[in-house]
């Protein structure tokens, strides 16, 4: 292959490698080219997944210049006939500023602070703020949070949202599996799948179940993308469409429907559940229920093996809580901003960045001291960080956009 088809396959923006220079020595380093030389094969040895593939077998030195924006020298090599620009992680992308001035205004993004009080505290505009969580939304949500392939969960949620793009009705569709988003995409129709970047990351990659809320759109779009996954459903939203429908009106037979409810779910065995599933929908045509109890019931018994199918995994997730904590976060943040306005790249972007932040943010203290000092939902799930502040991990997870080769669609 030649040099113009190999620079043709590779998107311009996947083509950042973004590394934890120390800012201290950065200027030395990055001014002189044997430390530079040094310290780029330092860090292929100890991090390749920063790099893209064949960086191990070689590289060389290209060129380099001042970026106007920073004053920051700012050096490209070429691998396999490719040219990387590299990027120090205390810079943020396209230089728009130090990732140390940054990151405390982009941490209260994760509670949807407005970007007008960001740009009331912090100085610059609101809009640079906006532009600023959108840039984090172009790197791959699976690939950034996802420091190696073999941490790929095997086991997933599936939710969607419903919301609004300048008035108009959309759909956010929401992967998330060991408390990050994995995946988050915004569509006019109920279709769009959400971890399709996955792929990337691993080619052969295919969860071994994935629990849904059984909406027909959601379930087909699974199916078609991971046709040997085991899909799951949700056996608490069958409770809170009960409990939305019942609690207020029918109160004393509503708490004896509950109650086996629990003893349904609680069953040890996958025959013990089914058999639980049938004696309950029999009482409950037994009792003449109501049918906006009766036929939940029915729903759930006619769906016995898609509620059944998790005994035959241990790990798999039967319910949504976790997700539902997330989508909760989703729920105030729309609100906030009032949902979507503008278009709908604009719109993708912005909740991918935000889902970023979500992942890669510290959590409270407690929840560090809980996990001996892991600081975030990404951190928890690899048990590793590039860099002790939270922006400076994210910006280097996300080197080369966080695509270990290059996609189709550099927005996937």
């Amino acid at each position: 292959m030649n040099k113009k088809n190999m620079s043709e396959s590779a998107p311009r923006r996947n083509r950042t490698i973004c590394l934890p220079f120390p800012q201290e020595t950065c200027y030395a380093t990055l001014g002189y080219p044997l430390p530079f030389r040094l310290y780029i094969d330092e860090m292929i040895a100890e991090y390749p997944e920063l790099f893209p593939p064949g960086a191990e077998r070689g590289w060389r030195a290209k060129d380099s210049r001042i970026s106007k924006k920073q004053g920051i020298r700012i050096r490209r090599i070429e691998i396999g006939g490719v040219s990387y620009t590299v990027r120090p992680s205390f810079v943020m992308p396209y230089m728009t500023g130090m990732t140390e001035e940054t990151e405390k205004a982009l941490f209260l993004r994760k509670f949807s602070v407005p970007f007008w009080a960001l740009a009331y505290v912090f100085g610059r505009d609101p809009m640079y703020w906006h532009r600023t969580e959108q840039s984090l939304g172009r790197n791959s949500i699976v690939g950034t949070t996802v420091r190696e392939p073999e941490k790929l969960p095997g086991h997933l949620i599936a939710d969607e949202k419903h919301t609004r793009i300048g008035g108009e009705k959309a759909y956010v569709a929401t992967t998330v599996a060991e408390e990050c988003v994995l995946g988050v995409s915004v569509a006019d129709s109920a279709g769009e799948d959400a971890l399709k970047e996955a792929r990337n990351l691993s080619p052969d990659y295919s969860p071994e179940t994935v629990n849904t809320d059984g909406w027909k759109a959601t379930v087909n779009t699974w199916k078609s993308l991971f046709p040997s996954a085991a899909l799951i459903l949700c056996f608490l939203h069958m409770f809170i469409s009960i409990r939305n429908r019942a609690k207020k009106k029918f109160g004393e037979i509503y708490q004896e429907v509950v109650t086996k409810l629990r003893e349904c779910y609680g069953a040890a065995t996958k025959a013990s559940f089914s058999q639980r599933v049938r004696r309950f929908a029999e009482w409950t045509e037994k009792v003449s229920l109501l049918s906006v109890i009766a036929d939940k019931i029915g729903k759930i018994r006619k769906n016995i093996s898609k509620f059944s199918a998790a005994y035959d995994f241990p790990d798999a997730y039967r319910t949504s809580n976790m997700p539902d904590r997330l989508m909760r976060r989703l729920d105030r943040h729309l609100f906030n901003t009032q949902y979507f306005h503008g278009v709908m790249l604009s719109a993708e972007l912005g909740i991918r960045g935000w889902a970023l932040i979500l992942n890669f943010a510290p959590s409270n203290p407690y929840t560090v001291k809980k996990y001996d000092g892991l600081q975030s939902p990404a951190e928890r799930l690899n048990g590793f960080r590039y860099h002790d502040n939270w922006l400076h991990n994210l910006l280097i997870s996300a080197s080369l956009g966080g695509f270990r080769e290059p996609p189709l669609n550099p927005l996937w």
